[in-house]
């Protein structure tokens, strides 16, 4: 068995086109029924703020995986100094059932967070076809500085300037030097919102802020689900989910819109929607689109399945011996 970290993944390298691509094939397969994803457990105690979450997975056609991801969301430990996301993922053999990989890292939960939204991006770029693009990202925690880093990747020449905004005051040295250029660092979220062409919401936010029409025909990136008031968006953004099921609980906004505004499944797309059937193109092109992933075992699975091949064929990480 094999055990990687952080460290690990980072010498292995970030390629973001080759993570959206295995996000794309994992939608291509999901959607010709060759995937298993029960929908999530959540574990809670105590403070019922914090969770910890049971993701079981299996990714068929060429990749042929099977695990389970148990990640923790414990929003108080960035008081206490701690990451506030904490992830690990047991890889099995999908034949056997053994395990042969162990994967704790927090760098994996957020590149598949960046990765799926970089699928998105790039349907989003097919589709409407911008000359230049601006982007705002709320929240400049490690998920928002993947999310940046992703769209930097992708966008190349046509990612015009950057806005970025945190509660926190955020330091200019943790912007990636070849980016300071482009990047602004805004005194309030609107200033972020109102600027961008594309805007990621990458909080931890207890309440929702975003009460405000989004800018035409913008791409709405929202990771951390629970930052838009309904009347924001409602009829006025085309929503966009991963897995209706899975979207449509834990206080979401997708969950908010469905109880006070009547928005259910049929009203919403689907990303296997965009992926396989071309479904942006169809809308007009001034309306914003409102994406929110909840986050699919079946991509974690299939991303650390890579990283686990490639670290084994280039001897990376660790070994564990089997004590039986």
């Amino acid at each position: 068995m094999i055990y990687l970290h952080d460290g690990h993944i980072r010498s292995l390298g970030i390629d973001w086109r080759r993570l959206t691509g295995i996000a794309e094939a994992v939608v291509r397969e999901r959607d010709r029924g060759a995937c298993v994803s029960p929908v999530k457990t959540y574990l809670r105690y105590g403070d019922r703020t914090n969770r910890i979450i049971a993701m079981p997975a299996y990714v068929g056609g060429s990749f042929g995986l099977a695990g389970i991801k148990w990640v923790a969301g414990f929003p108080g430990n960035i008081r206490r100094g701690l990451p506030r996301a904490s992830n690990a993922i047991v890889l099995n053999d999908a034949q056997s059932g053994i395990p042969y990989a162990f994967v704790r890292s927090g760098l994996l939960n957020g590149l598949r967070a960046a990765a799926v939204s970089g699928l998105m991006l790039q349907a989003y770029l097919e589709a409407r076809r911008p000359e230049e693009v601006r982007l705002g990202i709320v929240g400049w925690g490690p998920i928002g500085r993947l999310h940046l880093d992703m769209c930097a990747a992708l966008l190349g020449d046509r990612l015009k300037r950057a806005t970025l905004f945190d509660l926190r005051p955020i330091d200019p040295q943790t912007i990636p030097v070849r980016l300071r250029g482009i990047v602004d660092i805004a005194d309030d979220w609107r200033a972020a919102y109102r600027a961008s062409d594309v805007f990621a919401t990458c909080t931890v936010s207890a309440e929702r802020y975003v009460d405000e029409a989004p800018p035409a025909g913008s791409l709405l990136l929202n990771v951390s689900l629970r930052d838009y008031e309904p009347g924001s968006v409602h009829g006025k953004a085309a929503p966009i989910v991963d897995d209706w099921a899975e979207v449509c609980r834990e206080n979401t906004d997708i969950e908010r819109l469905h109880a006070e505004c009547g928005l259910v499944e049929s009203d919403a797309l689907t990303l296997a929607d965009v992926v396989c059937r071309g479904a942006l193109r169809p809308i007009p092109a001034g309306k914003p689109i409102f994406f929110n992933p909840m986050g699919l075992g079946v991509f974690d699975i299939a991303i650390a399945g890579d990283y686990a091949r490639r670290a084994a064929e280039l001897g990376v990480g660790i070994a564990l011996e089997d004590g039986c």
